[in-house]
């Protein structure tokens, strides 16, 4: 089932999104970075994001969350599953929703760069690279991200 997140949802959200970030960015991103990521304060950030109306849904199988979407403002900001879920079509399912919900001609998402699983992902749901990149740093400045823009027209 996919629905509207809550605030309630924000403790599931963060673990997801710590267990994802792990495991899909090991290799990509410094693994002390990954190890200290903590799901309480990404819960604290989800939880301010919901409860200022931000738009974000979850993804529930047999009652627990194991994944969510957040967008808005022509954009795809984020998509996370646990990784048990990875390559079972939840992941699709998400997204499919998150393109019925958002509205214009096209959206965009930001993608690490070296991450290939991603990119194919996106790719077979109709994203295309558009060429643009962007630097990111995180964790006050010690881990570089490099990103690539994916666009995609909304039917």
């Amino acid at each position: 089932m996919i629905r509207p997140a809550t605030v309630a949802d924000a403790a599931a959200i963060g673990e997801v999104h710590v267990a994802s970030w792990q495991a899909a960015y090991a290799g990509l991103i410094p693994a002390d970075f990954l190890a200290g990521l903590s799901a309480e304060s990404r819960a604290a950030s989800w939880a301010r994001r919901i409860g200022d109306g931000g738009p974000v849904l979850v993804a529930e199988e047999d009652g627990a969350i194991a994944g969510f979407a957040a967008y808005g403002d022509g954009r795809l900001y984020a998509l996370y599953l646990l990784p048990e879920y990875w390559g079972r079509g939840l992941g699709r399912e998400l997204h499919d929703r998150v393109v019925e919900e958002l509205s214009g001609d096209s959206v965009v998402l930001w993608v690490l760069s070296t991450n290939e699983r991603a990119k194919a992902f996106y790719v077979r749901q109709g994203w295309v690279d558009d060429g643009a990149t962007q630097t990111e740093t995180i964790d006050e400045g010690r881990v570089t991200l490099e990103e690539r823009r994916f666009r995609r027209s909304l039917p």
